[in-house]
């Protein structure tokens, strides 16, 4: 059985028809699973836990069945979900991992990021990115009404397609929001790790990369807006498709 890998799912009520592509991938291809890893931006966006919204009931109920069903679930935070508290991760039955995380696959060691530390050319994600990560920012944040909170989401989601749009109208779109090469290089050789998987760019494919003379290899996973995205491995190797 293979374990599958997912990122950048984005959920959200004004996407049914994604969400319940989701609950029919869980139904059927993760029940037979060896583990599930979402890395990453399973909504579009996470204000707390004490968020009552129908899509996250419905996330929480499903993954909660696959892995009462058998399947492991691993979740790791991306930067539209990093408010994800443990308390909804409990309810859900997944367990959270650190970004980066090192896993043993199929007898071989491979990091696991959610992608956007490596787009360090991005300055001003880098920055806001920073903010927000702060303790006590999220504590500040956190402590306000579920409305405030709310609004303060939707600011910030038109904020970065302003800043989307600023950078393809001067052309750096492509360069500026995928990884810097430099960043998957010091990444890689400061854990000794040859292979990494990760999400966030939205740009699936598999790269074969030299490093200081050794093979590498970068797999990054696709995003959920038009369709799923799945990496699918076993012992025998790996398969990047579309559902």
């Amino acid at each position: 059985m293979p374990t599958l890998f997912i990122s950048d799912l984005h959920l959200d009520a004004e996407r049914p028809q994604v969400t319940e592509l989701f609950g029919r991938f869980l139904h059927d291809e993760a029940r037979k699973a060896d583990a599930l890893y979402i890395l990453g931006d399973l909504f579009e966006a996470w204000v707390g836990d004490d968020d009552p919204s129908e899509t996250g009931a419905f996330v929480a109920r499903e993954l909660q069945a696959l892995g009462a069903a058998g399947v492991p679930v691993y979740f790791m935070r991306g930067n539209r979900d990093f408010l994800l508290g443990d308390a909804y991760a409990r309810t859900a039955g997944m367990m959270v991992l650190p970004d980066p995380a090192v896993v043993l696959l199929y007898g071989r060691p491979t990091l696991l990021m959610h992608g956007d530390t490596l787009c360090t050319g991005d300055v001003a994600y880098q920055q806001f990115r920073a903010q927000v990560r702060d303790p006590a920012w999220q504590q500040q944040f956190l402590s306000q009404p579920l409305a405030t909170r709310v609004a303060f989401a939707q600011q910030a989601r038109a904020a970065s397609k302003a800043h989307q749009a600023g950078l393809q109208d001067k052309g750096a779109m492509e360069t500026i929001t995928d990884v810097a090469p430099e960043a998957v290089a010091a990444t890689l050789s400061h854990f000794g790790i040859q292979r990494l998987i990760h999400g966030h760019t939205h740009r699936p494919a598999i790269h074969d990369l030299d490093i200081d003379g050794h093979a590498h290899q970068r797999i990054v996973l696709g995003d959920w807006y038009d369709q799923g995205s799945v990496l699918r491995m076993d012992e025998d190797g790996m398969v990047l498709s579309s559902l």
